[in-house]
C-alpha cells in the first residue's frame, strides 16, 4: 500500500543535487548533501564539480560555486545587471563607506574589539558595528581575557557575500593596516556593549553597494 521510502538513494544524483540546491538559503556542505541523498561524500563531491564544469561549458546564466564551506547556485557575474533590474528594481541594499572600512578592519584583525576597530579607523565605530551585526556580516566571538571587551569576527555570510571559501582567500591587505595597539590611547574596553536599540549613527553618508 505505502510507497517505497528508500527511493532517495535510487534517484539520479546530479538532478537530485540540482533540486536540493535550488531551495537552499545558504551554501550546503558536501557532508550534508551526502547524508540527505544517501550517497558517499566522494561521489557527491565529484558530481558537484562535474555540474559546475558543465554549467561553465554550456555558458549558463548561473553557476555552481563552492563558497564558505558549501555549494550554492549563483547568478553568473556577467548577467548580474539583468537580475538586479528585475529583483531589486534599483533598490539595492547598501553599506556606507564607513561600514565597508570597518568591515575590512574586522576581517583582517579578527577577533577584535570594537574599541580597537575604532582605534584603527580613528573614529567611533559603535553605530557601524551595530549595522554590521544586524546585517549578519559580523558576530560576537567571546571576550578579551584582559579587559572583558566583546570580540568580533566575520561570519560565514560574509564569506558567502564576498565569494570566498575561507579567510585565507582575503587579498593581501593586512600589512597596510596599522596595529591598533600602536595607535590606541586609553579606551573604554571594559564598558558594556552598545545598545542594539539605539539610533544608528554611522560616521559617513557615502553609500556603496554591497
Amino acid at each position: 500500500m505505502s510507497e517505497d521510502t528508500g527511493g532517495v538513494a535510487e534517484l539520479d544524483l546530479k538532478p537530485a543535487l540540482e533540486a536540493v540546491l535550488m531551495v537552499v538559503d545558504e551554501p550546503a556542505t558536501e557532508e550534508h548533501l551526502a547524508k540527505i541523498l544517501e550517497r558517499p561524500k566522494r561521489q557527491v563531491a565529484d558530481a558537484l564539480r562535474e555540474l559546475a564544469d558543465e554549467y561553465t561549458v554550456q555558458g549558463r546564466g548561473f553557476e555552481l560555486r563552492r563558497v564558505a564551506g558549501g555549494w550554492r547556485f549563483y547568478t553568473r557575474p556577467e548577467y548580474a545587471a539583468a537580475v538586479e533590474g528585475f529583483v531589486l528594481d534599483g533598490q539595492q541594499a547598501r553599506l556606507t563607506q564607513a561600514a565597508l572600512e570597518t568591515l575590512a578592519v574586522v576581517a583582517y584583525r579578527q577577533p577584535v574589539s570594537r574599541s580597537r576597530v575604532s582605534a584603527v579607523r580613528g573614529v567611533n565605530c559603535d553605530g557601524v558595528m551595530r549595522t554590521l551585526l544586524q546585517r549578519g556580516l559580523i558576530e560576537e566571538a567571546g571576550t578579551e581575557p584582559e579587559t572583558g571587551a566583546i570580540l568580533y569576527t566575520t561570519t560565514n555570510y560574509f564569506l558567502e557575500r564576498m565569494g570566498l571559501r575561507g579567510l585565507d582567500e582575503l587579498p593581501e591587505l593586512a600589512p597596510f593596516l596599522p596595529e591598533a595597539e600602536a595607535i590606541e590611547a586609553e579606551t573604554l574596553e571594559g564598558v558594556p556593549s552598545f545598545d542594539p536599540d539605539a539610533p544608528d549613527s554611522e560616521d559617513a553618508d557615502d553609500k556603496t553597494d554591497f
